[in-house]
């Protein structure tokens, strides 16, 4: 495993689903005010592009390594959500239903790391 690449990509998963919800919150704030989608379907574009640029240079295990660096991301992401939840100014669309932020952070990115493993290890032929 390569503990140093997963964590520099948890912190780039964190901060640009952090800077993406605030770009696009008004936009969506505006159209769909009861909806809350945003976060979770920017944290699965996020966290699938960093997944795939984590998998793709491991060579055997992938299914076990896409959920062990899924574990090191979701570690990472609550430390990050602590830090920043000691300013007492956060206010922002991925801190108003921290539940909410908080199992859909766990459970997508659990997923979508194993699955992009599962993917990964399988031998396709085009023909």
């Amino acid at each position: 495993m390569k503990i140093k690449l997963a964590i520099i990509f948890g912190i780039l998963i964190w901060i640009f689903t952090y800077i993406l919800t605030e770009i696009f919150t008004p936009i969506f704030a505006f159209s769909l005010p009861d909806i809350n989608i945003l976060v979770p379907a920017i944290v699965i574009v996020v966290t699938g592009f960093f997944a795939i640029l984590y998998i793709r240079n491991i060579n055997e295990n992938e299914v076990i390594e896409g959920l062990a660096v899924g574990m090191i991301f979701v570690i990472i992401d609550i430390i990050l959500d602590y830090i920043f939840f000691l300013n007492p100014n956060a206010s922002t669309l991925m801190f108003s239903d921290y539940t909410l932020h908080f199992f859909s952070m766990i459970i997508l990115t659990l997923l979508i790391t194993t699955f992009v493993g599962y993917l990964a290890q399988m031998t396709i032929d085009l023909k």
